[in-house]
């Protein structure tokens, strides 16, 4: 049996006091299906199936802190938005009951809805099993994130037409967010992470005036209810750093997209623990194990101190993450003075940039709009910003082409660095960026795609 120094280590973090070594915590949400061999939409609706890949995580990664789901759509399908399943990633929402409809719904989910009869069942299943020793993560949708699955890409147009309304809806989403932590902590969750990557792609003014509130009082509840909080954002959120410490997590969670030492003086003054970022698919997916170990040591020596961290892949792992990439973080983590000899003659593996060749931006009959995301069926961001460059290109026709290139395929990473792309999600047309990490309107991004037409 497992001694309780993990729990005891990342809860210590948590609450601000020194510990011997830094907490671990693996985001294996479909990826956990993948080590029994199960599929992403088994482990998301089968619990039989989902508890059994559960205990294989805890039993291959060692983890101080762990998940039980990875779905930010649960909420989502109870409040009526229709879901897209696929076999190695969670569920995307295919559908918004909120869109050309200004209202406000009423109902809260309650427990016997949806799935989450089956989550609740494994969450106390797997505190009964290894809660003794591993501090257990519930993950629940965030606010923004929730309006934008059930209003769509307009919710980023009523922040400017009817702000009042976004108010009202935050509100409600808020309440949701509110009613999914009470249950999740009744069944035995040490920590709420409310995971809101929408976030990452407004600015910090719109922040202070739609989101600050609905996330303050979410984690004051949380606060109140016994538990822990961590605000989980990916994407380029370093502009809103500063404003969501404002709103009083326990911990802050970040991508890759984020420079942690440049993070972490932010987060300090704000005695707030901050947690990430090791690369999901340049390290964690495509690498090798040296390439996993040299990232974790690397950014262990760009801190200052270590209090106040915790390491974690920067969000969910891919389904086909390599599982002993994984270890090798974990023996990095666990034993950073080895792995440092280990490393003593590591080589980075090359791209070939020259293989890559970019279009003839020049000589385009009618533009082109390049979409960069991490995995639009995965990253929420990532979702909402090519469903804004498809609204676009549905309008315009044949005025316009498109097409997105996913950070999950070597080629593409290569493109992203020949182009000198830094943040994703992120819009291009001709070449030329136009959008990063800030979802447009349909005027503003119709109005640039515009500019290139002859």
């Amino acid at each position: 049996m497992k001694s309780s120094q993990g729990k005891t280590r990342l809860l210590d973090t948590l609450q601000h006091k020194k510990t011997k070594g830094i907490p671990w915590v693996p985001f294996a949400g479909v990826h956990a299906g993948k080590l029994k061999g199960y599929t992403a939409r088994d482990v998301l609706m089968n619990g039989e199936q989902l508890l059994e890949s559960l205990l294989e995580v805890n039993r291959l990664y060692d983890p101080d802190g762990q998940p039980v789901l990875f779905d930010l759509q649960v909420e989502a399908e109870i409040l009526g938005c229709e879901l897209a399943w696929a076999e190695d990633a969670p569920p995307s929402v295919a559908s918004h009951p909120l869109a050309g409809q200004t209202a406000i719904p009423n109902h809260l989910p309650e427990p016997h809805e949806g799935r989450l009869p089956m989550i609740l069942d494994v969450m106390r299943k797997m505190k009964a099993e290894v809660g003794q020793h591993t501090a257990l993560y519930g993950l629940i949708t965030g606010p923004f994130t929730l309006a934008s699955h059930l209003r769509g890409t307009d919710i980023f147009l009523d922040t400017m037409d009817d702000p009042d309304y976004v108010q009202r809806l935050m509100a409600y989403s808020a309440l949701v967010a509110q009613r999914m932590a009470s249950l999740y902590i009744e069944a035995g969750m040490d920590v709420i992470a409310v995971v809101d990557p929408v976030t990452s792609q407004v600015s910090p003014k719109t922040f202070n005036a739609f989101l600050s509130e609905p996330f303050k009082s979410t984690f004051d509840f949380i606060r109140q209810k016994g538990a822990f909080s961590s605000f989980f954002v990916c994407g380029d959120a370093t502009k809103n750093i500063e404003v969501m410490c404002q709103t009083g997590p326990d911990s802050i969670a970040v991508d890759e997209n984020i420079d942690m030492p440049a993070a972490k003086p932010i987060t300090d003054r704000y005695q707030i623990v901050l947690e990430g970022n090791i690369p999901l698919t340049t390290r964690m997916l495509l690498g090798n194990q040296q390439d996993n170990m040299k990232y974790v040591i690397d950014l262990l020596d760009s801190l200052e101190d270590h209090q106040n961290l915790i390491l974690s892949p920067g969000c969910d792992m891919p389904y086909d993450t390599p599982v002993e990439n994984v270890i090798a973080v974990v023996e990095a983590i666990r034993d950073p003075k080895n792995t440092r000899l280990i490393l003593s003659h590591y080589e980075a593996s090359t791209i070939d940039l020259d293989s890559i060749q970019l279009p003839d931006y020049a000589s385009r009959a009618v533009p082109l709009m390049e979409v960069f995301t991490i995995d639009s069926a995965t990253c929420a961001a990532c979702g909402y910003m090519k469903d804004a460059a498809k609204r676009a290109s549905d309008t315009l026709g044949d005025r316009v082409e498109m097409v997105e290139y996913k950070n999950t395929k070597p080629e593409n990473i290569a493109r992203m660095m020949k182009m000198g792309i830094k943040n994703l999600p992120c819009i291009l047309i001709n070449g030329d960026l136009r959008f990063s990490s800030l979802i447009p309107s349909q005027k503003d991004l119709i109005e640039a795609i515009q500019e290139y037409v002859k």
